[in-house]
């Protein structure tokens, strides 16, 4: 599950996490503007120090408009999976993420499940963050990792 676009160090990561071993990846793209609301952001960009992002958080596409943004970061994070030599699928999720994510844990019959986030803080503090919501659903390990910043 991810907010947007890997970049190329997170894919690096990504697909060297378990060594030579083939993987693929299902991703599953929660527009970061549909995750939580605007003051909840902008409190993570303060304590990141990011005041300006802080600043323009109310900026951040929703609904509708953060669909497009959505699925053109999806596709470059499949395009740059399947670069390395991975199998990668995707789809943009707008409604009951943990849900779909559950569903497709079982299709698949999924060995882990990778979050890769910007740190959200207050979330994170609360264990309402995806990771820790999920570890409660899924039934397999979830591993939580920080995205890289571009």
């Amino acid at each position: 599950m991810i907010e947007k676009a890997l970049t190329p160090e997170d894919v690096e990561f990504v697909t060297t996490l378990h060594g030579d071993q083939k993987v693929s990846f299902v991703v599953l793209m929660q527009p970061r503007g549909d995750q939580a609301d605007v003051l909840l952001r902008a409190i993570d960009d303060v304590a990141y120090g990011e005041i300006k992002e802080a600043a323009q958080e109310a900026e951040e596409p929703e609904g509708r408009e953060a669909r497009h943004p959505a699925e053109a970061a999806l596709a470059r994070t499949i395009t740059a999976l399947r670069e390395t030599g991975s199998e990668a699928r995707g789809e943009v999720v707008e409604k009951h993420p943990l849900d779909r994510l559950t569903a497709v844990v079982d299709d698949v019959t999924a060995d882990e499940v990778v979050v890769l986030t910007e740190p959200h803080y207050v979330e994170e503090f609360f264990h309402r963050d995806w990771a820790s919501r999920a570890r409660h659903q899924v039934g397999v390990p979830v591993l939580k990792l920080f995205a890289h910043s571009e």
